[in-house]
């Protein structure tokens, strides 16, 4: 089992969040002025976007590492719709920029491993079980 993620409220207003991860500097959630936030950090949803292209960048590097090609870094851009949410459809439009790889066929191979990093997996194939408890 893995080391708890704590969510915490510290502010007596707005919604913003301070989160803590064993060891790691904090990071902060908030929400958008629009539904009562201070918009000063990033909100759930971008998290989960976060989490995704953070993973098909560290997917690629690693494999590119293994297989000794020149890939020099990566951009991803990870576009939300997310205009029908509320209807179970949430799209993202994830754009792989390659820095460093010229030939065809790896950029090809990179994309298609790209597709396999483990947090597009849990998003597209896995059940997820959440249980709530209060303490």
């Amino acid at each position: 089992m893995h080391i708890p993620i704590t969510v915490i409220s510290e502010r007596n207003r707005a919604f913003r969040q301070r989160v803590q991860v064993d060891g790691l500097e904090d990071l902060y959630g908030d929400v958008p002025t629009v539904v009562g936030g201070d918009g000063s950090a990033p909100d759930p949803h971008d998290y989960f976007d976060i989490a995704l292209g953070t993973c098909k960048a560290i997917t690629v590097q690693m494999y590119a590492k293994r297989k000794e090609w020149p890939l020099e870094g990566i951009t991803v851009t990870v576009q939300r719709d997310d205009s029908q949410e509320k209807k179970g459809v949430y799209k993202l439009d994830v754009a792989l920029e390659f820095h460093g790889i010229e030939d065809p066929e790896q950029r090809a191979r990179l994309e298609d491993i790209s597709h396999r990093c483990p947090i597009q997996r849990l998003m597209t194939t896995s059940t997820v079980e959440i249980v709530t408890r209060l303490v």
